[in-house]
């Protein structure tokens, strides 16, 4: 199944309007049944989630590892069977700078298999991690 660039900005859209509201459910729909998503190893939440419920695992793990106030998406920019979308992080703490990155979203078959994040500077997310930890053990 082929999807238009407008089909899959949509779609994109429709992904991270269910992983906000928790519709668990229907982001797993969405995607593949080989879908994994690949956080970099210099991350605190490093490694590949596999499945129907990864973001689901993914999304509670890292939850759970910051206070992430918002999350504020800019423009996405699709080509082929591919999907950029620029997105920032703001955490509760607003000392804290924003976490700036780009994901890339693979498409096959009209539903996601893919999703790779590139931050660009991975020592925003490791700043959010660790005052939260200084937060819960003060």
């Amino acid at each position: 199944m082929t999807m238009t660039p407008a089909e899959i900005e949509t779609y994109i859209d429709d992904l991270y309007a269910a992983t906000g509201a928790g519709d668990w459910d229907k982001a797993a729909s969405m995607l593949t049944d080989d879908f994994f998503v690949t956080e970099a190893d210099c991350l605190p939440m490093a490694g590949v989630y596999r499945g129907k419920n990864a973001l689901k695992d993914l999304f509670l793990k890292v939850m759970g590892m910051m206070d992430v106030a918002a999350l504020d998406r800019g423009q996405t920019t699709v080509g082929n069977d591919c999907a950029v979308t620029l997105v920032s992080f703001r955490f509760a703490d607003p000392a804290l700078a924003p976490a700036e990155l780009c994901e890339l979203f693979r498409f096959r078959d009209g539903k996601v298999c893919e999703i790779r994040p590139y931050y660009f500077d991975p020592a925003t997310v490791v700043a959010a991690v660790e005052a939260k930890k200084a937060a819960v053990s003060a």
